[in-house]
């Protein structure tokens, strides 16, 4: 099975937390505190693999997840940074948020893409050491990393796209033009997956050709096995739209050309607006009057139009120069920009580690709600007072406090932050 679409889940590792610690050495009095940072979390890399061809293994494993810093120590030991996880794809691999749409990245390149950045590590309580405050008995976690939820859509790479409807010699065609070898037979969709092939012209120059699987009317709206590979003619610089002339199934070749446009046109208006030539396939069955009345109907359209025979390969020569003179005009195969957060998400990010939510229960106690505020508190001594002033400051600068204030909360109310309760004090 021919698999070109999945949705993964991918988490950069989060950074390591910082540790909290104190010098202890013989003949060393109040040797201070040495807690050592956390290290960073490993990232998740998209890298391009021609070993791989479809998305297969993606069916089976939905999940990757990056390992996290390792803690630090003591002796201002710093945490190991974690590997990154390297995830490899077939080129031509588009990487898509699946939650918003937007384009993360097109993996056409060899160059690795970073898609979820690992968390940097937390700071030791070395790092809180203040004339003021000698023994913080704190430190802080390490940061949390990215996570997103991403379809992967693999559109093949290719020069030129090969289309029409089923059983009109499109993958007798690429047989005889390259030397991919498709499964041939006398009877509809014969091909059931993207065949590529690389035709050469001559020394040193050939292009890559896509026989894209029969597309019958209503492909585009999931009729069929068109609307599945439609997204593989998206690159292609260069539709050849191969039709039976002789309409020797008893179909009109005007008519087959109509559909399939039409189809083009409602899957993508870029995609019906590529350039295309047109392959009259199995003259050697058709009388000169088919050909000329077909001809005629093509070329007034101002569309380039070729006579074949794919099974004698009569016209072939031709027609792969005519490709290839018509690619030397076109600009290179189309790559994915990736796309800029949209503001909500901008907005979304910028308030990471600061985003809550109180809410005041029929019990008069305020339930304070913020996931980055849980990551927080597992470093917080609560019976430790410069670990309380610290997390006072926290409330303070992230807005808690003032937004409190603002519900009317009162002098000795209680708060709830998680299960830990405490007292309002002003």
């Amino acid at each position: 099975m021919f698999v070109d679409k999945a949705v993964i889940k991918i988490k950069a590792g989060n950074g390591g937390d910082g540790a909290v610690s104190f010098h202890r050495e013989k003949y060393v009095a109040a040797g201070g505190p040495d807690g050592g940072d956390g290290g960073k979390g490993g990232d998740i890399v998209f890298q391009v693999d021609d070993n791989f061809s479809t998305l297969e293994d993606f069916r089976y494993k939905k999940k990757y997840t990056a390992e996290r810093g390792e803690n630090g120590s003591s002796g201002n030991c710093t945490g190991k940074n974690a590997p990154d996880l390297i995830i490899r794809v077939p080129r031509g691999t588009v990487v898509r948020d699946a939650n918003t749409g937007r384009i993360m990245a097109d993996m056409s390149s060899d160059q690795p893409k970073v898609l979820a950045k690992g968390g940097k590590g937390g700071k030791g309580n070395a790092r809180f050491a203040t004339p003021t405050r000698q023994i913080p008995k704190f430190a802080k976690p390490g940061f949390l990393g990215e996570e997103f939820d991403v379809t992967l859509e693999l559109k093949l790479i290719a020069d030129v796209g090969l289309v029409g409807f089923p059983n009109v010699g499109k993958s007798t065609l690429i047989s005889v033009v390259s030397a991919a070898k498709p499964k041939i037979a006398n009877y509809h969709f014969t091909t059931l997956t993207p065949v590529l092939g690389v035709v050469r012209v001559e020394e040193g120059k050939s292009f890559v050709m896509a026989d894209i699987p029969g597309l019958i009317e209503g492909a585009s709206d999931g009729i069929g096995l068109g609307h599945e590979f439609l997204r593989h003619v998206e690159r292609c610089r260069l539709i050849v739209h191969v039709v039976d002339v002789s309409g020797i199934e008893g179909r009109d070749p005007k008519e087959d050309f109509q559909i399939i446009n039409r189809e083009l046109d409602n899957f993508s208006m870029e995609l019906a607006e590529q350039p295309q030539i047109v392959a009259a396939n199995k003259c050697d069955m058709a009388s000169p009057e088919q050909i000329a009345e077909f001809r005629k109907y093509i070329e007034d359209q101002g569309i380039p139009f070729y006579e074949i025979s794919a099974a004698t390969t009569q016209g072939t020569k031709e027609l792969v120069g005519a490709i290839a003179a018509e690619l030397d005009k076109l600009p290179p195969i189309k790559e994915y920009e990736a796309e800029p957060l949209a503001p909500a998400e901008l907005d979304e990010r910028a308030g990471v580690g600061e985003k809550f939510e109180i809410t005041r229960g029929d019990d008069g106690i305020f339930y304070v709600e913020a996931a980055w505020l849980e990551n927080i508190m597992r470093t917080i001594d609560m019976e430790d007072y410069s670990s309380l002033q610290y997390f006072q400051r926290v409330l303070r600068t992230s807005g808690i406090i003032d937004r409190l204030e603002e519900m009317g909360i009162d002098e000795g109310d209680t708060v709830n932050i998680f299960g830990f309760e405490f007292d309002f004090v002003f």
